[in-house]
């Protein structure tokens, strides 16, 4: 991914870059959009390993048109080797970090190994960060974040790619455990995401040269963040797909329209041609880093607001005891409780309708959550990012 972005910019010149990139994005939300369908249709009619070996072939293909077709590119002032040291510590931060965040879910804070996993992430991003700026040959040039504009669209990603790989993650398991949907229908919900995405792309890369970089970065995250707080409107009875689910896609797709290919545009642009590389790699590993961190951390928020959704709807006088017991011993599993053990039936359907509301109520507090990332980043975007990034701030970016 990094890859792709560092050969647009060294194969487009600056005056077709921006739609270069746009034409980048839109193909990239068509895969990002076609994987859950083809995803969802693997694991419902074959085999969910099959998620696994379709990377196989579309490796093969994307090497031969590498091969055939990328010209080569290298700066040639670069110093040679990797910074292996900074690669061990950025793994055992972020690994530490997230599974510690995880397993808090299920154990709490105050579990050994939970703290000291967090507490060996945290040292280790400190030692990491500390690695960097010594380093003759660093992963992540601390250097790059001298540009206001360049750091503003850093947090800006971590922010709003957090509240988009949090709602997303846990989106399919609303629609297909909670409101019924198959798994191929669950990933196809998403086509208006992609479709949205694929034909405005190559316009919302034209925002930047027409307005600069701060007004569709502002505007874009605001308008994402109403569309994440629409999705705390449905209900766990169901309701039409075009009522519910619908209305809260296509506002967020706009929003993420408006936002992508000028942040792409934006990073690339606030710093020297020759750290394009860098600097999209830097940019791409910030936006998998919110996706990883955002599992986790909107995995503890979903957890915390189910159980207490289900604290209160269980403990009522007219909630029966026996389905009460039942859950108490299992509600770290979500919709997972195994209530095979209940014979009445009518017991196991006040259990089911208690276990599918209380997961909507937690998914609603992930929908506010993710609408306030979204802000914030508007927010950031507002105070860091430049109107415009000229071209003489652009070499200057890096001393």
């Amino acid at each position: 991914m990094p890859g792709s972005l560092a050969i647009i910019s060294a194969t487009f010149p600056k005056k077709t870059r921006a739609k270069a990139i746009g034409t980048w994005s839109g193909f990239t939300a068509i895969a990002a959009g076609f994987g859950p369908i083809l995803g969802g249709w693997l694991v419902e009619h074959i085999s969910w390993r099959w998620i696994f070996f379709i990377n196989l072939p579309l490796a093969v293909v994307v090497l031969l048109i590498t091969w055939k077709h990328v010209p080569e590119t290298r700066d040639e002032d670069a110093k040679k080797g990797l910074d292996w040291l900074g690669a061990v510590l950025a793994t055992i931060g972020l690994g530490g970090i997230v599974y510690g965040l995880t397993e808090s879910g299920t154990v709490g804070f105050y579990n050994a190994p939970v703290a000291g996993s967090i507490i060996l992430g945290v040292l280790s991003l400190a030692a990491f960060v500390v690695v960097e700026a010594k380093s003759s040959n660093p992963m992540m040039p601390l250097g790059l974040f001298r540009s206001k504009t360049f750091a503003g669209a850093n947090l800006l990603t971590l922010l709003l790619y957090s509240a988009l790989s949090g709602i997303l993650f846990f989106l399919p398991f609303n629609m297909i455990r909670v409101q019924g949907y198959g798994p191929t229908l669950a990933g196809a919900a998403l086509v208006p995401f992609v479709l949205v995405m694929f034909l405005l792309s190559r316009w919302a890369s034209g925002l930047v040269d027409r307005f600069g970089s701060k007004v569709p970065l502002i505007i874009g995250p605001v308008i994402t963040g109403v569309g994440f707080a629409l999705f705390a409107l449905p209900s766990a009875s169901g309701g039409s797909y075009w009522t519910t689910f619908f209305p809260a896609i296509m506002v967020m797709s706009i929003g993420m329209t408006i936002s992508v290919a000028p942040l792409t545009t934006t990073v690339m642009g606030a710093v020297d041609e020759r750290h394009a590389g860098t600097a999209s790699g830097i940019n791409n590993a910030v936006s998998r880093t919110a996706g990883l961190l955002a599992v986790a951390v909107f995995g503890f928020v979903m957890l915390t607001g189910y159980s207490r959704a289900l604290e209160t709807r269980t403990n009522t006088p007219d909630f029966p005891a026996e389905a009460r017991l039942v859950i108490e011993g299992q509600k770290d599993r979500l919709l997972d409780i195994d209530t095979s053990s209940i014979p009445d039936e009518t017991v196991k359907a006040d259990i089911d309708s208690a276990i599918k509301d209380s997961f909507v109520a937690g998914f609603r507090w992930l929908a506010w959550l993710a609408a306030g990332l979204a802000f914030g980043s508007a927010f950031f975007s507002w105070l860091l990012i430049e109107g415009k990034v000229s071209s003489k701030a652009s070499k200057s970016s890096i001393s």
